[in-house]
């Protein structure tokens, strides 16, 4: 798939000065850069779903995408609800969709 991804920015500058770090989602690797949240690596190479619903099992993706919403929330290393949006890439971060959690979390309890 062609990248999303935005080269050039203004003030950001380019892309390519930035340092490229590995990630995996659903055990699959992607390429992001260092400063990427997950979210916005994930966007950068064209994946739009995060997650499914627990009840409807429809797709979910980044919403809000400012940490109000919770439905860019994925497993990293081993971690339930850690937020895309708001959580930077590390290099070898595993991150898994979030298909199914615990029937706690439906009413607010830890996983």
């Amino acid at each position: 798939m062609k990248s999303m991804r935005v080269n050039h920015h203004p003030i950001l500058g380019d892309i390519e000065k930035q340092q490229m770090v590995k990630i995996y989602f659903d055990s699959q690797q992607y390429e992001a850069f260092k400063g990427d949240t997950i979210a916005s690596a994930l966007l950068a190479t064209g994946v739009r779903t995060l997650r499914v619903h627990e009840d409807k099992e429809t797709p979910r993706g980044i919403y809000c995408n400012i940490g109000h919403c919770f439905e860019c929330r994925v497993r990293v290393n081993g971690i339930n609800t850690v937020r895309a949006c708001l959580t930077p890439v590390e290099d070898n971060m595993v991150i898994e969709s979030g298909k199914s959690f615990a029937s706690s979390s439906h009413k607010g309890g830890q996983l």
